[in-house]
């Protein structure tokens, strides 16, 4: 029998990906009600992006494919890099120094559990 995978993505977001890797990292193979718990719960900016595009996966699966959202679970979870905005700053001498903004491509997939 072959699973359906439910993909969301979100890109250019405006954090780097180390941070939110950092994340990332938790809530990868939890159940999909879990890791919306402990994303709701942690204070970073990643973790409402994060849960945003975890309920946009779980709204995907629910009303595109008729899956049960309390069998979803996060399959897997990359974070890319995105574009890089270079920013120069003045210093010393006349020189300047570079400052990279950093963004990230977030992307999600949740599969069901067959195990039941």
């Amino acid at each position: 029998m072959e699973t359906k995978i439910v993909t969301a993505k979100l890109r250019n977001f405006r954090m780097s990906p180390q941070k939110v890797r950092e994340l990332a990292d938790i809530v990868r193979g939890k159940k999909a009600g879990d890791a919306k718990n402990i994303l709701e719960f942690t204070p970073r900016k990643s973790a409402m992006a994060l849960k945003k595009l975890l309920d946009s996966a779980i709204a995907n699966a629910e009303n595109n494919f008729n899956m049960d959202p309390d069998n979803l679970f996060i399959k897997t979870i990359m974070v890319d890099e995105g574009q890089v905005m270079k920013r120069f700053v003045p210093r010393a001498q006349g020189r300047a120094a570079k400052i990279l903004k950093r963004s990230s491509h977030i992307t999600i997939e949740l599969a069901e559990n067959t195990k039941d």
